[in-house]
């Protein structure tokens, strides 16, 4: 087999995987000498990229439109898929100043996607939207179901679900610092689509109604509004340094009380206390309920500021002193 006809089966593959069964046939058509069939451009929807090192699945770019908006957005399809196994759904909200590719490289949940066979959806947000690239988490126009940014990201998150052939009991939603805060609205907003949340850094639902609020809230103001039972979200996994002084660290108290009634006495408590070899310490408690069910895990990071935990220096916002963040929200999402 020549080299030609070597690379152009290869695209073929990648091109069929992605469902792309036209440009598949092109790719065949062009590699053989021949012609294509249609000389007709193909879908600007989506497009193969270079795979982030670490990373043996595909990294394709998308857009998604809503009636409140258009996001683009960035799909992992790990290697396992295709195998007639419905994959679980992981999205990712990156936080301020980022995008999906300095995100997925700085968490590098790429990587442990691809052990784990999950699929992971990384929307990204605009400038036109947001100048900063924050999700807007802190406007009311943006904190309530099929409103605004929230409605968004959960039609994105169900038209990935619905092309892919995602295993909807199996969808997550996590996120950094205004990407935290967004994933937090969302497990509140939608608890029918989203199992579990992971919150990094991030901020109660209903903290702030506006920027002023909002960078009270980050502060460590008393929340604008939000109460226990208001911003009540699905099981989950909260992060947040001691050390943070971006988001202050009581903001990781806050989304943790939203996660459980601290009034049920039900529900069973377990401290765990845990040194990262060469990295930080840190307090990991654990709240069950009568059932057996873990309701939240809530880790504080000893020394820790604003960044991804265990994260890679390829990407921004991110401390490789651990805890590992993205590894530990899969491990306990996938036992959700």
């Amino acid at each position: 087999m020549n080299d030609s006809l070597a690379i152009g089966l290869l695209e073929a593959t990648q091109l069929t995987r992605a469902g792309r069964l036209a440009e598949a046939t092109a790719a065949i058509q062009r590699a053989l000498g021949q012609q294509p069939a249609s000389k007709a451009k193909p879908r600007a929807r989506q497009e193969t990229i270079e795979t982030p090192k670490g990373s043996a699945g595909e990294f394709i770019a998308g857009s998604y439109t809503h009636q409140h908006g258009t996001r683009p957005y960035k799909l992992y399809i790990p290697t396992s898929y295709g195998a007639g196994k419905a994959l679980p759904l992981v999205v990712m909200l990156h936080g301020c100043t980022q995008n999906p590719d300095d995100f997925a490289a700085g968490t590098q949940m790429n990587t442990i996607a691809e052990e784990r066979h999950c699929l992971v959806l990384y929307p990204a947000q605009t400038k036109t939207a947001n100048q900063s690239r924050c999700w807007n988490w802190f406007k009311r126009a943006h904190q309530r179901r099929d409103k605004g940014e929230p409605a968004i990201i959960a039609g994105m998150t169900r038209e990935v679900l619905k092309r892919y052939g995602a295993d909807t009991r199996k969808v997550y939603v996590a996120g950094l610092s205004a990407g935290g805060a967004m994933a937090a609205v969302m497990g509140a907003a939608y608890p029918d689509l989203y199992a579990a949340v992971g919150i990094h850094s991030g901020l109660p639902v209903g903290s702030a109604h506006d920027v002023q609020s909002a960078f009270a809230a980050m502060r460590g103001a008393p929340p604008a509004s939000a109460s226990g039972s208001a911003g009540r979200i699905v099981p989950a996994i909260v992060f947040h340094g001691d050390r943070d002084a971006t988001v202050h660290p009581s903001n990781g108290q806050q989304v943790a009380s939203q996660c459980v009634d601290r009034e049920d006495k039900s529900i069973d408590v377990v401290i765990q206390r845990g040194q990262v070899p060469g990295g930080h310490a840190y307090t990991c408690s654990v709240h069950k309920n009568a059932a057996g069910r873990i309701l939240l895990e809530h880790w504080e990071v000893h020394g820790a500021g604003h960044a991804w935990f265990g994260g890679s220096a390829r990407g921004s916002y991110t401390d490789p002193k651990g805890p590992d963040a993205a590894r530990e929200m899969l491990r306990f999402f996938l036992r959700s």
